[in-house]
């Protein structure tokens, strides 16, 4: 509030008890005349043209307000919201917009066809990510607004029933829980676009920097919630997976069709296995050597999908690049249920851009960061294959 508007305030209060003072005194000598009624309507002219003032400075403020916001590059969220997503990454690239966070309701520029829903650009990411990374498909991913930490109770031991005596009390066999804890760990990346492709209107800029940064967070996530050992990253699926089967020593981290089905039924609980989203995850290299093994009678172990995920011992297969290939010591393939890790994901999807990064080759920078945490909550459901020692 400025001084000029404070100080019109001071003087309608005053002018207010003015008022106020001119009619007690008449009301003390008998009675309203007209000096007092004049002097009155005096005092209440002069009422209203400090409430005029009042009003015409606080709206020069509010534009100044919204002028200095638009310098700086705001643009107010409440006109982003008629923008496409298009629209918004182009204005971000020019400098209208300084920076936008993506949320998941934002609303898509795919125009709708009959049997097709529009995605918001968030998801178009989301779903490049997906493909890259398999353990945002296969995990539980939870979405929070904040990055605040996130506890999560686990349940590590059921109640138990027992046989008792008519009459007699029953013990109390009260279930045990822990808990994990999700951070928000950032990861980001940078990806230039040439100036003419970010003016061009015929540029589908929007499916381009989905892709892109999909692609690029994708990988980098999904290697954090693979191997991440949890001090300063997530708690990755490799590292927090109970032992499992150790392989034989001198076959350089192979394994057999035995140890794989060792791997599913010894260790990992009944109820588990009978879980949707129970499966294999190995990476390509391990998967290559799983559809080599046979039977007795030569036939092979492993199912290609058709239409559906490819399976070994009835269970599905899941394919991840971040899990090591089969070696003397290495963790190659993990069984268990998969949902029992948790993904947190925090916030929206950040974009920014800068056209002073790379001036020199006439491209527009962008950087998009998403913020994510992960980790197992029941330790026990997933369980790993380590190769046995080298000759």
């Amino acid at each position: 509030m400025s001084e000029f508007v404070k100080s019109q305030q001071e003087l309608r209060a005053n002018l207010t008890a003015q008022i106020q003072e001119t009619l007690d005194s008449a009301e003390e000598r008998g009675g309203l005349d007209a000096e007092t009624l004049n002097k009155v309507n005096v005092i209440e002219s002069e009422i209203r043209s400090a409430d005029d003032a009042i009003a015409i400075a606080q709206r020069q403020e509010e534009r100044k307000a919204e002028a200095a916001e638009a310098a700086r590059g705001f643009v107010p969220s409440e006109s982003r919201e008629e923008r496409s997503s298009g629209d918004i990454l182009r204005g971000i690239a020019n400098g209208e917009i300084r920076g936008h966070e993506f949320a998941q309701e934002q609303r898509a520029t795919l125009v709708p066809s009959a049997n097709t829903v529009p995605k918001s650009f968030y998801d178009q990411v989301f779903d490049v990510a997906r493909l890259v990374g398999p353990m945002l498909e296969v995990s539980d991913v939870i979405r929070t607004t904040s990055g605040e930490d996130l506890t999560l109770p686990t349940l590590t031991a059921y109640s138990t029933a027992a046989k008792f005596a008519a009459g007699a009390a029953i013990d109390e066999a009260e279930p045990t829980y822990s808990s994990i804890t999700l951070g928000a760990y950032k990861y980001g990346l940078l990806i230039p676009v040439a100036s003419e492709l970010v003016t061009d209107a015929g540029f589908n800029i929007e499916a381009h920097l989905a892709e892109q940064a999909g692609n690029g967070i994708g990988t980098a996530v999904n290697a954090a919630l693979t191997t991440g050992d949890g001090t300063g990253d997530p708690n990755g699926i490799v590292t927090a997976a109970s032992a499992g089967i150790t392989g034989a020593a001198a076959v350089a981290g192979a394994f057999t069709a035995d140890e794989l089905i060792d791997l599913a039924y010894n260790g990992v609980d009944g109820l588990v296995r009978r879980l949707p989203g129970t499966a294999y995850m190995a990476s390509g290299q391990a998967i290559g050597a799983m559809r080599k093994l046979k039977d007795t009678a030569g036939n092979y172990l492993f199912q290609v999908g058709v239409g559906q995920p490819d399976q070994f011992a009835g269970f599905d297969v899941i394919e991840n690049p971040n899990i090591a290939v089969p070696a003397a010591l290495g963790i190659s393939v993990l069984f268990g249920h998969m949902p029992s890790y948790k993904v947190r994901m925090a916030g929206g999807l950040g974009v920014a851009s800068s056209a002073d990064y790379a001036f020199n080759t006439d491209t527009v920078t962008y950087r998009f960061t998403m913020r994510v945490d992960g980790d197992l909550t029941h330790t026990s459901h997933i369980r790993k294959f380590t190769g046995g020692a080298a000759a």
